[in-house]
């Protein structure tokens, strides 16, 4: 993994209706660390970046302004995979959390070890050990 610091070049985005509460789910169940939260005047999730080793996830609330509002309007649940060092232990975690799990821990053909939870509006979110990688 990249040291403290590092910018990852891919970072997933989500749209929450309630992203407070999302915020609050991914932190507590997944484990994931608050790096910025940014709020209208209104108070609600603007923009919001959670990090989990050197990923990035970036979130926000579901309006209906803007050019990226606008697109993701009819979009569905998106899945997200995270690599984790220990499955059983984060899986042991979430579901102790309550999240809801779709799929316990377990090993793959293609090798790793990984399960399958989801959040409170939908979006898929598989943890495991196989850790993709690019060419070069």
């Amino acid at each position: 993994m990249a040291g403290a610091g590092s910018r990852p070049t891919i970072c997933p985005t989500l749209l929450y209706t309630d992203a407070r509460a999302a915020l609050e789910q991914l932190k507590r169940a997944f484990r994931f660390t608050e790096v910025a939260v940014y709020e209208g005047a209104d108070g609600v999730v603007a923009h919001a970046e959670l990090a989990y080793g050197n990923g990035v996830v970036m979130l926000g609330t579901r309006s209906k302004r803007g050019q990226f509002a606008e697109v993701m309007s009819g979009a569905g649940p998106t899945g997200v995979y995270v690599v984790v060092e220990d499955v059983d232990a984060h899986y042991l975690h979430a579901q102790a959390s309550g999240v809801e799990i779709l799929a316990p821990p377990g090993d793959k053909e293609y090798g790793g070890r990984d399960y399958l939870a989801r959040d409170l509006e939908g979006n898929l979110w598989s943890f495991g050990t196989y850790a993709p990688s690019t060419p070069g």
